[in-house]
């Protein structure tokens, strides 16, 4: 009897990591609200990393975060590292490509867990406002593929990014 029941677990686990093969290669992961503002006002607010802290969702996370800046002030080629608790881990950004209208960021994790993404902040011009879409896109490894078995990069970031854009929103609308 106890022989059967290893063999199903063994089956079960097998089954498992075979099933995690079969997900997907890449995430996406992609929020959007309109923001009363015109696009003039909320660029500067994402392609200058010192004005995160009026809207990012992670920056009150940890207070005693260690925060490095590089590059320009803002736009392509700004840099900002972070190093924090559990909560944020430890990372690094930098403004690939900075428009009017589109803000491209590669954006590197190092702790807890280590990751390569793009992130793309893009604004569209509408009556009334400005619609901005913020997505964050990479490749998924077999441990991120194993993980999304059980909780997706959706369920994992969308709700950071929904707080954020309101957050964002608040901060535009605000000036």
């Amino acid at each position: 009897m106890l022989k059967r029941i290893a063999l199903g677990l063994v089956v079960a686990v097998a089954a498992l990591l075979l099933f995690a093969l079969t997900r997907p290669d890449s995430f996406r992961v992609e929020r959007r609200t309109v923001i009363q503002a015109e696009a003039a006002r909320i660029q500067p607010l994402i392609a200058d990393f010192h004005r995160w802290a009026d809207w990012s969702p992670w920056e009150k996370l940890d207070p005693a975060m260690r925060r490095d800046f590089g590059g320009p002030a803002s736009g392509a080629g700004a840099t900002y590292a972070w190093q924090g608790n559990k909560d944020v881990g430890s990372g690094r950004m930098a403004i690939r490509e900075a428009t009017p209208l589109r803000v491209a960021i590669q954006l590197d994790f190092i702790e807890p867990f280590e990751g390569h993404n793009l992130t793309e902040f893009t604004l569209t011009p509408q009556a009334g406002g400005t619609e901005v879409l913020w997505a964050m896109s990479g490749p998924m490894p077999y441990v991120s593929k194993l993980m999304s078995v059980f909780v997706s990069m959706d369920t994992l970031i969308g709700k950071d990014f929904e707080k954020g854009l309101a957050q964002m929103k608040a901060a535009a609308e605000a000036r």
